[in-house]
């Protein structure tokens, strides 16, 4: 394990009793982990090449301070021809997706650290405070506010008028998407030792799909959380506890009726929707960034920050892009013949999806872009953690 991830790890690991504490022992992580020697490897420099595309900045703006330097899971939310963004000190704007224009700027005050999911007319924001906030997506007002159980770290999903919250004590909240009342939960112990994160459930029908700290994938009816099904996609290995890390806190993706998930240990799997059966296992590869897909083929980030394409039907590996080594790439969004991603200097990487050449590239902020890039109508949107927020096109 390199010591730049080790780093990182200890920073957000839910364990840790304080940040205060954290810092009076960061010192001694590198010895603690690797005996002194410093085995990390650095980013990789940008190399030059010939682009073959032009990449046009459409806008680009500011949403307030961002994540604010914290590992939050602040996003882009698309709907009704607007983009919505939210900043860790409580402003939510939403904007033009053509033009980058205003349409409405709401000051809550409150420390967002996850969202905005998008519902119907509504953006729903979850808090460090254990709040969710839903706003009017149309004017910014409040609709209403809920408490739940603790801080959360995944973008609230949407889905026939349910709103799903899953907290970081392992807890998923159904609530009301038009009145704010609770519906019903469930929850599933957590690890004494995890990576700070959850992910976000994914609704395929009636089921409500999400990965879990303990390496599980369980499934609940949406409509009363009553259990399903669950599969065991990531078992412990390894001798130190870091190594035995199993946390499946990237978002599981649903493509006609198969779930595919990474975790950070335990490589990428195909479950079925139906049972939870495993259709495949690629233990080749881990992720804790997220995946995406096209029509035959799975993208993702590992955690070395290399890219990866995936046969969707078998998990094979195709082909890997190490030119983007350690620079702690997003998790890649696809469209068209490209792959993009965001790396820890406000660079935004257009790949092929043949081979996974570099075609292009342009940065758009110094500060990091951890959040997935977000595609519609071939225009992609990124967001920055120091809250830019830009609208690019291939030209």
């Amino acid at each position: 394990m390199r010591l730049f991830t080790l780093l990182l790890l200890c920073l957000s690991l839910v364990g840790c009793a304080a940040w205060d504490t954290v810092g009076e022992t960061f010192s001694g992580v590198s010895d603690y982990f690797t005996g002194g020697a410093d085995n990390t490897d650095p980013p990789k420099p940008l190399s030059e090449y010939t682009q073959e595309l032009k990449i046009q900045v459409l806008w680009k703006e500011s949403v307030g301070a961002g994540a604010d330097e914290q590992t939050l899971k602040l996003v882009p939310g698309i709907g009704s021809a607007q983009i919505i963004a939210a900043d860790h000190k409580g402003r939510v704007q939403a904007r033009d997706l053509l033009t980058g224009k205003e349409h409405w700027d709401a000051k809550t005050e409150l420390p967002f650290s996850a969202g905005p999911g998008i519902g119907h007319n509504t953006a729903i924001l979850g808090t460090s405070d254990a709040e969710v906030l839903a706003l009017n997506a149309d004017t910014g007002t409040e609709r209403w506010k809920a408490k739940v159980t603790s801080e959360v770290l995944a973008v609230p999903t949407i889905a026939h008028g349910i709103v799903i919250i899953h907290t970081t004590d392992g807890k998923v909240t159904a609530i009301n998407e038009a009145t704010g009342a609770k519906l019903w939960s469930y929850e599933v112990a957590v690890p004494a030792l995890s990576i700070r994160g959850t992910a976000s459930p994914v609704v395929v029908e009636d089921k409500l799909i999400s990965g879990y700290d303990n390496g599980k994938l369980i499934a609940l009816e949406l409509k009363d959380g009553r259990y399903i099904w669950e599969s065991s996609i990531a078992v412990p290995k390894g001798r130190s506890e870091v190594d035995r890390l199993v946390d499946l806190d990237t978002d599981p993706l649903e493509a006609a009726g198969v779930v595919y998930i990474a975790g950070f240990h335990g490589g990428v799997s195909a479950v079925s929707a139906v049972d939870g059966d495993v259709i495949w296992r690629n233990e080749e590869v881990s992720s804790s960034t997220g995946l995406s897909n096209d029509w035959r083929y799975l993208y993702l980030s590992d955690n070395d920050s290399d890219v990866w394409q995936l046969d969707l039907r078998s998990g094979a590996s195709l082909w890997r892009q190490k030119d983007l080594h350690q620079r702690r790439t997003s998790a890649p969004a696809s469209y068209g013949h490209y792959v993009v991603v965001g790396d820890f200097e406000g660079y935004v990487h257009w790949l092929s999806t043949a081979d996974g050449h570099q075609m292009a590239r342009v940065q758009i902020s110094n500060s990091p872009i951890e959040a997935k890039p977000v595609v519609v109508d071939n225009i992609v949107y990124v967001y920055a953690k120091d809250g830019t927020l830009a609208a690019l096109t291939v030209q």
